[in-house]
C-alpha cells in the first residue's frame, strides 16, 4: 500500500481559506452590530415610551400657559380671591357630613350648607324633614377689597378638606388667595348633636379686605311647611332673636315684619316644631331683621310657610375677621335646647312671666314624668288633667260655695230690688248691706275663677308648643299636635276649614254644660240694666271655641273636654254631697244677727255711697 504524502500546497490553500472564512464572519458580525446600533439609535427617537415625555413636555409648556391666562382672567374679574378659580375645586361639588341625627351637605360654591336633613323626622305627609334644600336658602358675606372690587362668597369657590378630631368630624371650606392666605368656614360636628361648632376666620388677608368699608353676613332661609295645617304651623313661625346679653324678642306673624337691635347673641328661624339658629361667642355689633307671609292662600297646597332675612355687620381685627359661632338644625323641643344652657330655650313659646315660669317648672317636667312610663302621650294628657283638676278643686269649691250662697239670698235682693227700683243708689247701698251680713259677696266667685287663669292659659301655651306630642296617635287623632279629622267636607268654611274634629266638638259640649251649671242659674237674676246679655254669652263662648279649636292641636281639645268633664264631676259631687243649701241659709240667717264689723275698704265704700246719696238728697231739693 502506498504511503500518503503530506501535501503542503492543500495545506496552505486551506489555511488561506479559513483565513478568508475567519475574516468573513468577523466582517459581517461588524456589520451587523453597527447595523443593530444604528437601528436602535433610530428607534430611540421615535419609541413610543419617549414620545409621551416629549408631548408631556410639550403640553405642560402649553398648560402653564393656559394657567397662567386662566388666572390673569380671573385676577381681573376677582383680583387676589381669582387664585381660587383656577384651582380643582372651583366646581359645583359638595361635601358631606353626617351623625345618627343630622345630615348636613356643604358646597364649594359659596361654602354653605345646600342641604340640612334631620334623620328622625317625617313630615305629615312622610316626607323627610329638610331645613335647607334646592336653593331655599343662602349665607354670604359682603366685603370690598384693597383693590377697589365688592365680591360675595356666595358666588365664590371654597376648596373643601375632610378630617376627623376624635369622634368629631371636621370640614374645613377655604376661600384661597394662595396656598397660606385665605378665608375658612370650619364646620365641626359631634355625635348625635343638632348643634355644631362653626367658626369663620380669615389668615394672610390685612392687605385684601377694605376696613374703611362695611363687611355684612346675609343670612337667609324660606322655611318648609312641614305640618298638617298650614294656618296651625303659621300661627307658631316666626324669626326670634336674644340681644343685649339675655333679652329677647320676636317679630310677629304679620303679613311683613322688620326688626333692629344691637348686641345681637342669635337669631332663631322657628319653623313651629323645627328651628335653624345662629349663635355667636362674640355679640354682633348689631342686627337686622326681617320676615315675610308667603302663604297665600291656606286653602292651596302651600310650600313655604315664611321667608326669614337677617342681616350682620362683621367687625375686622387686626385686618383679619375671627368669629366663633354654632349652628342649630334641629326640634324646637325645650329639652334640648334647655340643655344647651344658651337661653335658647325661649325660642318655645311657654307664655311670658307667671304662664312661662309654670310651664318651665310644673308642667313640662311633670309631663314628661307621665309621659316616660304611661303607655300613650294621650292617657298622659289625661292623667295631668285630673291631677291639675284635683289640685284646683278647693278653688272649683269656693266658687260654687260663693253661688249657693248668692242662690239662697236671692229672693232678698230681688225683694231690694224691687223695693229701691227707682232709686239705684239706694239699692245698691242696701245690696251691700245684705252681702256684708250674710258673709256672701259676688266677688268671692269671681276670685277662684281668677285664680284659674294662669293654670289655662300655661296649659293653652304648652299644648302646641310640646314637641313630644307631635305625630303622637290617640283614639281617633293620628297626631295630638294637629287636629283630628272625623269627616273631610267638600268645601271649606271661613274661619272652621275643610274638615271636622271631634275632640273640639266634646270640648264645646262640656264646656257650655259647665257654664250652665256655674252661672247659668244666676246670670239673669243678676243681669244690671245696660250690661251685655250674658246668657248669650253662655250659648256664644262654647261656639267660638268650637270654631277655633277645630284647626287647633287635638292634645288641647282633649284636655279642655277632659278637664270640664272632670271639672262637671267635681261640682255634682260639690252640689249634692258637700253643700247643703238649707244649712248654708241657717249660717247666712245666723251671721245677720251677730254684730258685722266692717274692714276699712267696705266702712270706706259705705261712707262714700252715703255721702252721694245725701248730695242726691239735696240736688232734688
Amino acid at each position: 500500500m502506498e504511503e500518503k504524502k503530506i501535501d503542503v500546497q492543500s495545506i496552505i490553500g486551506f489555511l488561506l481559506i479559513g483565513a478568508i472564512l475567519l475574516w468573513m464572519l468577523y466582517n459581517n458580525s461588524t456589520e451587523e452590530t453597527a447595523l443593530e446600533e444604528n437601528q436602535e439609535t433610530e428607534q430611540v427617537e421615535i419609541t413610543p415610551d419617549q414620545q409621551p415625555n416629549n408631548i408631556a413636555s410639550t403640553e405642560d409648556n402649553l398648560g402653564t400657559d393656559q394657567d397662567s391666562t386662566a388666572l390673569a382672567e380671573a385676577r381681573q374679574r376677582l383680583g387676589a380671591f381669582g387664585y381660587s378659580a383656577t384651582l380643582e375645586s372651583a366646581s359645583e361639588n359638595s361635601t358631606t357630613i353626617s351623625n345618627d341625627v343630622l345630615e348636613l351637605t356643604i358646597d364649594n360654591k359659596g361654602g354653605y350648607i345646600s342641604e340640612a336633613r334631620l334623620k328622625n323626622y317625617k313630615t305629615f305627609d312622610s316626607i323627610p324633614v329638610y331645613l335647607i334644600k334646592d336653593d331655599n336658602a343662602t349665607f354670604n358675606i359682603n366685603f370690598s377689597t384693597t383693590d377697589g372690587r365688592t365680591l360675595e362668597t356666595q358666588n365664590l369657590f371654597f376648596e373643601p378638606e375632610v378630617s376627623q378630631n376624635g369622634d368629631n368630624q371636621v370640614l374645613s371650606m377655604k376661600l384661597k388667595v394662595s396656598e397660606d392666605e385665605f378665608l375658612e368656614y370650619r364646620y365641626v360636628l359631634k355625635p348625635g348633636e343638632y348643634m355644631l361648632d362653626f367658626s369663620i376666620r380669615s389668615q394672610g388677608l390685612d392687605d385684601v379686605f377694605n376696613g374703611s368699608q362695611d363687611i355684612n353676613l346675609d343670612w337667609k332661609l324660606k322655611g318648609y311647611r312641614h305640618a298638617k295645617s298650614i294656618s296651625y304651623e303659621s300661627r307658631y313661625t316666626d324669626l326670634m332673636y336674644e340681644y343685649e346679653g339675655d333679652k329677647d324678642d320676636y317679630l310677629g306673624a304679620g303679613d311683613v315684619e322688620t326688626g333692629e337691635d344691637e348686641d345681637i347673641s342669635y337669631v332663631a328661624f322657628k319653623q313651629h316644631f323645627f328651628t335653624s339658629i345662629l349663635l355667636t361667642d362674640n355679640p354682633f355689633e348689631r342686627g337686622t331683621f326681617r320676615t315675610e307671609n308667603l302663604v297665600e292662600d291656606e286653602e292651596v297646597d302651600t310650600l313655604y310657610t315664611r321667608d326669614f332675612a337677617a342681616s350682620f355687620p362683621l367687625e375686622l381685627q387686626g385686618g383679619e375677621l375671627n368669629y366663633n359661632m354654632n349652628w342649630y338644625y334641629g326640634p324646637t323641643d325645650y329639652k334640648i335646647l334647655n340643655d344647651y344652657d344658651r337661653n335658647l330655650d325661649e325660642i318655645v313659646p311657654l307664655g311670658w312671666g307667671i304662664f312661662g315660669w309654670i310651664n318651665k317648672y310644673i308642667f313640662i317636667p311633670f309631663f314628661a314624668f307621665l309621659s316616660s312610663f304611661l303607655p300613650s302621650y294621650g292617657i298622659a294628657i289625661i292623667v295631668m288633667t285630673i291631677v291639675v283638676r284635683i289640685v284646683l278643686s278647693p278653688v272649683t269649691y269656693k266658687s260654687y260655695l260663693s253661688q249657693a250662697k248668692m242662690k239662697v239670698l236671692r229672693p232678698e235682693i230681688n225683694e231690694i230690688n224691687e223695693k229701691y227700683k227707682d232709686n239705684a243708689m239706694k239699692k245698691q247701698q242696701e245690696t251691700m248691706k245684705l252681702y256684708s251680713k250674710a258673709g256672701a259677696s259676688p266677688m268671692s266667685g269671681c276670685l277662684p275663677a281668677l285664680m284659674q287663669i294662669p293654670v289655662f292659659y300655661a296649659l293653652f301655651q304648652f299644648f302646641p308648643s310640646a314637641f313630644q306630642l307631635r305625630q303622637k296617635g290617640f283614639l281617633w287623632a293620628d297626631d295630638l299636635s294637629s287636629y283630628d279629622v272625623i269627616a273631610e267636607l267638600p268645601f271649606n268654611i271661613p274661619f272652621y276649614g275643610d274638615h271636622v274634629s271631634l275632640f273640639p266638638i266634646l270640648a264645646s259640649i262640656a264646656i257650655f254644660i259647665y257654664m250652665t251649671m256655674t252661672t247659668g242659674q244666676t246670670m239673669q237674676a243678676n243681669q244690671q240694666p245696660g250690661m251685655p246679655n250674658m246668657k248669650f254669652i253662655m250659648y256664644l263662648s262654647p261656639l267660638l271655641m268650637l270654631f277655633f279649636f277645630n284647626n287647633y292641636a287635638s292634645g288641647l281639645s282633649l284636655y279642655y273636654f277632659t278637664s270640664n268633664l272632670i271639672t262637671i264631676g267635681i261640682m255634682l259631687v260639690i252640689k249634692h254631697v258637700i253643700i247643703d243649701d238649707e244649712k248654708i241659709h241657717a249660717k247666712i240667717e245666723a251671721n245677720k244677727k251677730k254684730p258685722k264689723k266692717q274692714n276699712k275698704f267696705t266702712r270706706k265704700m259705705q261712707e262714700m255711697m252715703e255721702q252721694a246719696e245725701e248730695q242726691q238728697k239735696k240736688g232734688k231739693r
